[in-house]
C-alpha cells in the first residue's frame, strides 16, 4: 500500500538535526505531501535539497492534515533520540486524525501508555523502528558468498551522508546492470528501503552479529552489497557502532566518505568540547587496520559531501586535490551524480586479492 506521508520536523529542519526528513523525501517510495516547520512555513524543501517533486513546508499540522496524510513520520535524529515535549499534542491529533505514526526516536512511542491508547482506539500503527529485533545472535565469523561483493560506507564523521552515497552508488550499479542491494543500519535507511536494523540500539554483544546477518539477507537479495555507515572510527560518542559494522560486515572494501569543511566532529550536545577530525590519509589507514584485524578490506575511494562550498567549480576543484592528496579515486556522488565515481570503485573492488579467495 502507498502511503501518503506527512513529515513532523518543527523548529529543528537543519541537514544535521532532520536528515531523516530529507532523506526520506530524497529517496523514499512513498508520497510525501507535506513537511511541519513552522520556522520555515511558505518556503519549498527544494531550499536545502534537489527533490524529486516539490514538498510545501507548512506551519501547523492542521494546515497537513487538509492534504489528507495517511502517515506523519518524524522526521528528525537528535542527539539522545528523546521525543520534544511540545510535540506530544501534535501526535495525539495526528492519531485521532486516522493517521499512523513512524518515528526513528530512542523514546518508543510504541510503549507511551498514552499514545498507544489514542492509536489503539482509532486503528492506527505506531511503527518505532530504532525497536531491536527478536534474534539475537553473537558473530560467528561467517564467509561472503562467492560472487558477492560487500562495500561499507565509513565516514570522518557523523552526518557526513554515508547513506545518501551508498543509495547513489546503489542506483549507478543497477543503471549499469549490477544487482545491487542497500543494507540499511539506521532507522532513516530503514524508513526508505522498508527493512535493515537500527544498530545504534542493539546490546553490544549482538552488535557484530546482527551485522553479520544483516549482510547475509543484503546477499540473498543482490550480488553487489552496499551496507549503510554510522558514526566514524574516532568520534568520542559514537566509535563502538562504526567499529561493529567494520567486523560484523567484513567488507571487502570500504568508501571513506568526508564533508569538505568541516573541522571537528559533531559534539554539539557538549558544545564546549572540541574533538579534531583525523586527516583523511590517516583515516583511511586506521580504516585499513582496524577492518585487518579480522578480515582484510580497503579504502577504495573517497565520496565527498561538498554542500559547505557553495561554488560547483571550487568543489571540483576540492575533489581533485582530495584525489591528489588520497591517491584514491574521489567524487561528490550526491551533488555531480555518482555515475564517475561508481565504475572506479567497481574496478578497483574486483580487483582486490581477498576478493572470493577464501570465501
Amino acid at each position: 500500500m502507498t502511503e501518503r506521508i506527512a513529515i513532523l520536523a518543527d523548529g529543528q529542519l537543519t541537514f544535521g538535526d532532520a536528515k531523516t526528513a530529507f532523506g526520506v523525501i530524497r529517496y523514499g517510495t512513498d508520497r510525501v505531501v507535506a513537511l511541519i516547520d513552522r520556522s520555515n512555513a511558505g518556503r519549498s524543501v527544494s531550499v536545502w535539497i534537489a527533490v524529486p517533486y516539490e514538498v510545501p513546508i507548512l506551519a501547523t499540522l492542521e494546515e497537513a492534515l487538509a492534504l489528507e496524510p495517511t502517515v506523519l513520520l518524524i522526521g528528525i535524529s537528535p542527539t539522545g533520540g528523546a521525543l520534544p515535549p511540545s510535540w506530544r499534542a501534535m501526535l495525539l491529533t495526528a492519531i485521532r486524525a486516522g493517521l499512523s505514526i513512524r518515528s526513528g526516536l530512542h523514546t518508543f512511542l510504541g510503549d507511551d501508555p498514552e499514545l498507544a491508547a489514542a492509536a489503539a482506539s482509532a486503528g492506527v500503527t505506531i511503527t518505532d523502528y530504532r525497536r531491536p529485533p527478536e534474534r539475537r545472535e553473537c558473530a560467528v565469523g561467517r564467509r561472503h558468498l562467492p560472487g558477492k561483493r560487500v562495500i561499507l560506507a565509513v565516514g570522518s564523521d557523523c552526518a557526513v551522508g554515508k547513506m545518501s552515497v551508498s543509495l547513489e552508488l546503489v542506483r549507478a550499479a543497477r543503471e549499469g546492470g549490477d544487482a545491487a542491494v542497500f543494507v540499511p543500519t539506521g532507522q532513516t535507511g530503514m524508513m526508505i528501503a522498508g527493512w535493515g536494523v537500527a544498530v545504534d540500539r542493539l546490546i553490544s554483544d549482538f552488535l557484530n552479529g546482527t551485522v553479520e546477518w544483516l549482510v547475509e539477507d543484503g546477499e540473498a537479495r543482490g550480488d553487489w552489497v552496499f551496507v549503510e555507515g554510522q558514526g566514524s572510527i574516532d568520534h568520542p560518542a559514537y566509535s563502538a557502532v562504526t567499529v561493529g559494522l567494520i567486523h560484523g560486515s567484513t567488507p571487502h572494501a570500504m568508501v571513506l566518505v568526508h564533508k569538505p569543511g568541516l573541522e571537528d566532529h559533531d559534539f554539539t550536545h557538549v558544545p564546549d568540547r572540541v574533538f579534531p577530525l583525523a586527516p583523511l590519509p590517516l583515516l583511511i589507514d586506521l580504516h585499513e587496520r582496524l577492518a585487518s584485524v579480522v578480515a582484510p578490506s580497503r579504502v577504495v575511494a573517497v565520496a565527498l559531501n561538498t554542500s559547505l562550498i557553495a561554488d560547483a567549480d571550487e568543489a571540483r576543484r576540492v575533489i581533485a586535490a582530495t584525489e591528489a592528496e588520497t591517491g584514491l579515486p574521489c567524487d561528490d556522488p550526491f551533488r555531480f551524480g555518482p555515475e564517475r565515481l561508481w565504475p572506479r570503485i567497481r574496478a578497483a573492488v574486483e580487483a582486490l586479492p581477498w576478493v572470493d579467495a577464501a570465501d
